[in-house]
């Protein structure tokens, strides 16, 4: 074979290639694997390992991706008819930039509250994740951009990621000896390891199983298979015995139903799969091995095999289910009054049970309004206790909820402007706690907001909120209104296959924001990046009547080196250098972590290696007090006392208002015999986290608490003033 046929052989493999990845089927695949990484790989977005190599893997994936679309040349398959100029054309191009450029300004504000923030190092962490974020909301505008015609692989992608993660979380249950033997908690929380963030995966999948059965256009058999996934998405989400996730669905759903005009299409879908799940959630629910805690191996494993017996049952039936539903409607759609009548029924069914939920509340001894209130009052209690990890919490009220709200605003009380910095709110908080419990976000977007970043991080977010109200608008009109000429008009479009589409994503993303509101699933990137790809993608499509290629023929983007001028190269360059800078931003807290693990392994082997290892930490992520008591560490080992104060000394500086640099100090001057200096600087702890010194009945699990308090109670007797005052 010539070279030349080869070269050509070649080509055309390439070209096969690359016309399956860039297929429907092809970015499904591509989407949801992408999204499974992402779900698996970062977890719950607590460890910063594991959700650093995520940030980075996000950011160079996104810039690639922008870059790309930057120089690519959209080109028609065919030509369309010429159309007179638009008022609108100057800014179709804007699409979906204004939201990615104040999520961009969020996450700029987030790393420059650096310079006030509590714990700075937070601070860097939480901005190097927005900078994550802005990128997948900038994918999702790029894509629809330069593939609108695509808008079906963005809802199978999500769709399928969810059953995956879904699947795993039950499979968990199934095989815990051989998928998570050391599980206590009864609710299921993997992959994430936190059980709400799994039940708001399965209510995201839920919303987009809704969709794939109930659309017109597609294949026969996924429609089928969308039966079985959504059985699994809520067996899933009421295994995790998770009350926010549920709440969010129920307002998904009702926005799906007021807003997409395929009611008993979603309505058979959803009604089968929730019957399909009846069986096995109630196995769980009733059998002791699965929804209690503490429990042995032997006993999760043989009642999980069971359970794995009842969830293959479920899926095999509603596959049948959505076979047999196919075959009917596909012969002959049901008729008008059929419909109706069915849609009647369901109608009935849903004032039926308001009624009886009515009807049994005024029954109840409370009677109507006394329930509301008792209810309420749990609800917003902040002392309220926290309900047991079984299945009984579902119908619980009471909620910790209340009392971390409580505290997001006294922070936000001490600086109303700014707050207390990106990621500060874990220990601006100690300051106002009652119990030494250990809580790293409000479990509120909107609290968390104004406690970290102020009444100008608020601002920013509703300007945001709003720039993207509008832009997703532009494609879906929900409720068939559309802003014009000042006023609310009626947009009489035809629900298209696309515009259905869209509005399901549309339904998945206020699922997402619903949750936010009473949780920090934000911080969770398996859930974020699924409604941040959703958000980008409805920004940047536009409007439905504005093509760029004649209706029907798919437009295509394609790398055209000669239409590659010195702006589009300059633009391309600038977004690239961006995204190195941004990922090299979010690598160097990690990399001083590391460094310090090091430095501390190193220090009995290798003094001076771990002097170098320390030194490099700071230098790293010069506002951790973590690098720099490693430092004070090795500058302690090496006999160096006078440079291991002056380290700790300089923690204080770089975070005063974190008690726990003032805990280190106490402790070396303790150490060293300064004992007026210890008292002085725990005295500052103990202002800062009051918990420092409670009562031992409340501490007493607290190893931690409890040496912090002897440390106290050593420096006060050495000074002569450990009397009943003191510890005030």
């Amino acid at each position: 074979m010539s070279a030349t046929a080869r070269a050509h052989r070649a080509e055309l493999s390439f070209a096969s290639i690359w016309r399956s990845l860039t297929s429907t089927a092809g970015v499904t695949g591509l989407l949801a694997a992408a999204l499974c990484a992402v779900a698996f790989g970062a977890g719950g977005g607590l460890y910063l390992g594991s959700l650093t190599s995520v940030e980075i893997a996000l950011t160079i994936g996104a810039g690639l991706l922008v870059a790309c679309v930057v120089l690519a040349r959209g080109r028609a398959r065919a030509q369309p008819q010429p159309r007179p100029a638009a008022a609108g054309d100057a800014g179709r191009a804007l699409y979906g930039v204004w939201p990615v450029v104040l999520l961009l300004a969020f996450g700029a504000l987030s790393a420059v509250s650096v310079a006030w923030s509590v714990e700075p190092n937070a601070s860097w962490e939480d901005a190097g994740r927005l900078f994550a974020y802005t990128g997948v909301l900038a994918s999702g505008v790029a894509l629809a951009r330069v593939a609108p015609q695509r808008w079906g692989a963005l809802l199978g992608g999500v769709t399928l990621a969810a059953v995956v993660v879904s699947g795993y979380a039950l499979l968990t249950r199934v095989f815990p000896a051989q998928l998570d033997p050391s599980e206590t908690y009864a609710r299921l929380q993997q992959p994430y390891g936190y059980w709400i963030a799994t039940g708001l995966t399965a209510a995201m999948g839920a919303m987009g199983c809704l969709w794939l059965a109930a659309r017109r256009d597609g294949h026969a058999g996924l429609r089928a298979l969308a039966y079985p996934a959504m059985g699994i998405e809520l067996t899933t989400l009421m295994l995790t015995y998770s009350r926010g996730p549920l709440a969010a669905l129920v307002v998904g759903l009702a926005f799906w139903f007021s807003v997409v005009p395929l009611r008993l299409r979603g309505a058979t879908v959803l009604l089968a799969g929730a019957a399909g799940a009846v069986a096995p959630v109630a196995f769980d629910f009733s059998s002791h091995a699965l929804s209690s805690e503490g429990v042995g191996l032997a006993a999760r494993n043989s009642s999980g095999h069971q359970l794995g017996v009842l969830l293959a049952a479920m899926i095999v039936a509603l596959a049948l289910v959505g076979v047999a539903v196919g075959f009917l409607t596909a012969r002959r759609a049901p008729r008008a009054r059929l419909r109706t009548l069915a849609g009647r029924a369901l109608l009935g069914l849903l004032v039926a049970a308001v009624l009886a939920l009515v009807g049994g509340l005024a029954a109840s001894q409370r009677g109507l309004t006394g329930t509301i209130s008792h209810d309420f009052n749990s609800l917003t209690n902040p002392n309220a206790s926290t309900p047991q990890n079984t299945p009984g919490r579902l119908t619980a009220i009471a909620s910790v909820r209340a009392r971390y709200w409580k505290e997001a605003l006294e922070v936000f009380d001490t600086n109303p402007a700014l707050g207390a910095g990106a990621g500060g709110f874990a220990t601006a908080r100690l300051r106002y706690r009652t119990e030494p419990l250990y809580v790293r976000q409000a479990h509120g977007y909107i609290v968390q907001t104004l406690a970290e970043l102020g009444l100008v991080g608020l601002a920013l977010t509703l300007a945001l909120f709003a720039c993207w109200l509008v832009a997703a608008g532009r494609c879906t009109h929900p409720w068939g209104r559309r802003w014009r000429r000042g006023r609310w008009r009626r947009y009489d479009a035809p629900y298209s296959p696309e515009r259905i589409g869209l509005l399901s994503a549309l339904a998945i993303v206020v699922v997402f924001g619903t949750h936010s509101l009473v949780d920090w699933t934000w911080y969770v990137p398996g859930d974020a990046c699924v409604a941040l790809l959703c958000a980008g993608w409805l920004a940047g499509r536009g409007p439905l009547d504005e093509r760029d290629a004649v209706v029907g023929r798919p437009r295509s983007a394609a790398l055209d080196l000669g239409a590659m001028g010195p702006r589009r190269l300059g633009v391309a360059a600038t977004i690239a250098a961006v995204t190195l800078l941004a990922a090299w931003t979010e690598w160097q807290p990690e990399r001083s972590a590391q460094a310090s693990e090091r430095a501390l392994t190193l220090l009995s082997q290798n003094p001076r290696a771990a002097r170098a290892e320390a030194q490099s930490a700071v230098s790293e992520d010069p506002v951790s007090i973590q690098a720099l008591r490693a430092l004070a560490d090795v500058q302690q080992y090496a006999g160096e006392s006078a440079r291991a104060e002056a380290t700790l000394q300089h923690a204080v500086r770089v975070q005063p208002a974190n008690p726990q640099s003032w805990v280190w100090l106490g402790e070396h001057d303790l150490q060293d015999g300064s004992y007026t200096a210890a008292v002085a600087e725990l005295r500052a702890a103990v202002y800062l986290n009051p918990e420092t010194v409670a009562p031992e009945s409340t501490i007493a699990y607290s190893p931690e608490l409890l040496a912090v308090r002897d440390a106290y109670l050593r420096a006060l007797r050495a000074t002569g003033a450990a009397d009943d005052g003191a510890l005030g």
